[in-house]
């Protein structure tokens, strides 16, 4: 009896860490306000560490379509996993309807608290401007976030 229930109790717990493990195909906002508080805990520890694994979507800093992306208090980009918008700046950013989603966020990002923006953006790897929510928020001088595809 005792190994029937240990085989059965083996088995669910088999089961359940599976499904657990299955992701979909694109990051949830849940995912992604989870990575924002992550990357929050790493710069405060070791900024310019942080910052490169942000770069190089390391250490779960990339995830799927998910990944960090922070700015300096100029607006200027500090570190994205985009090499084409590595040179880009939140004051003259627009989204394909003409959204200056870059000054939004500049606005609404505070220390210690997590804000929303939402504008359209292509996926990494893609051009195709899709519906986009990022996360933000303001950790020291920098301007980070996290967005999640609707």
């Amino acid at each position: 009896m005792r190994k029937h229930i240990l085989a059965l109790t083996i088995l669910t717990l088999a089961l359940a860490g599976g499904a657990s493990a299955q992701t979909g195909q694109y990051g949830t906002a849940a995912e992604a306000k989870a990575m924002l508080e992550r990357a929050v805990v790493a710069l405060k520890a070791n900024q310019a560490a942080a910052l490169e694994k942000f770069r190089k979507r390391a250490d779960g800093f990339g995830d799927r379509d998910l990944y960090v992306f922070c700015n300096g208090p100029d607006g200027a980009a500090l570190a994205h996993p985009n090499p084409a918008q590595a040179a880009s700046n939140l004051n003259t950013l627009k989204d394909a309807a003409g959204k200056e989603f870059g000054k939004e966020m500049l606005a609404k990002a505070k220390e210690g608290q997590i804000s929303e923006v939402g504008y359209v953006f292509p996926r990494l790897g893609d051009d195709k401007p899709v519906p986009k929510e990022s996360f933000i928020t303001k950790v020291g001088t920098l301007i980070c976030g996290v967005g999640y595809y609707k």
